[in-house]
Order: structure tokens, then sequence, then C-alpha cells
């Protein structure tokens, strides 16, 4: 179990709190098939995914976007049970899907590039610091199935 100060809490539920999941989602997974085009092999009955414009266009890629930054709520809300949150959602990304787990921790990091540039200034450096301790904890509950 991981310990959350107040502050980590706040900052973490602060940041979740100003974000839309309709536009967040889509964004953070745009960028991660457009930067890392490797990650397309996992989408490929999301139809064309072959340029920037076809990746941010495709309305499969928005819906996805959206059912992860929803998936994300669960651990936003269960702070501390995130693993166990996450318990049947690793197993399926690990048994069924076959997700390479560090594909994880690449959305998370195009999750917080999108994030930094919604917020500004308010995700100042502390506040990333929660945010990047509560997605490695996220990353870590996700490839939990895996070990």
């Amino acid at each position: 179990m991981v310990a959350w100060s107040d502050a980590e809490r706040s900052a973490i539920t602060g940041v979740w709190g100003k974000l839309s999941v309709d536009e967040i989602g889509p964004q953070a997974l745009a960028r991660v098939l457009i930067v890392y085009p490797w990650t397309q092999r996992y989408f490929s009955k999301f139809g064309d995914l072959s340029s920037v414009a076809a990746i941010s266009g495709n309305p499969k890629v928005a819906a996805h976007g959206k059912v992860v930054l929803n998936a994300m709520d669960k651990a936003v809300k269960n702070l501390d049970k995130i693993k166990a949150t996450y318990s049947s959602l690793s197993q399926l990304h690990c048994e069924k899907l076959n997700v390479d787990p560090d594909n994880f921790r690449l959305l998370g990091d195009c999750l917080t590039i999108v994030i930094a540039a919604k917020l500004g200034a308010a995700f100042t450096p502390e506040v990333q610091a929660a945010w990047h301790k509560f997605l490695a904890v996220v990353v870590a509950a996700l490839s939990s199935r895996y070990f």
C-alpha cells in the first residue's frame, strides 16, 4: 500500500477535478499513438491510423481515450486500493489483450504532457510530483498480473 500525504491527495484530486475526460482522454491516447507508433498494433480494429490527422480525427481513438480516462477515475476515487481496483483490468490486458506493460507508462507520460499543457502554471512542480507518484502506482497496478 502506498502512503499518501494530505498534500498529495489534494493535488491528485485537484488535478482530476480540473480535467474533462471527453477532452483529455482522446488527446492523451492520440498522442501515444502518434509519438509511439508501434503502440498502434493494439488498435488494428480502429481503422485508419496512418497519419496525425487520421489518428486525431478517429472517433474510435477518441472513444477509447474516454474509456481509459474513465477507468482512471476509479483510481482517483480509490487511492488506498488502486491495485485491487485494477486487478481485473490488469488481468485483461495481460492475459487476453497481451499489451506490453511498458505502454501503460507511455500513456502516463503522454497524459502528463496533455495535463501540463491544459493546466499551465497551475501544474506546479509539487503538483506534478504528486501526479507522477499517482501514475507510478497506477502503472504498477496495471502491470501487476504480468509478474
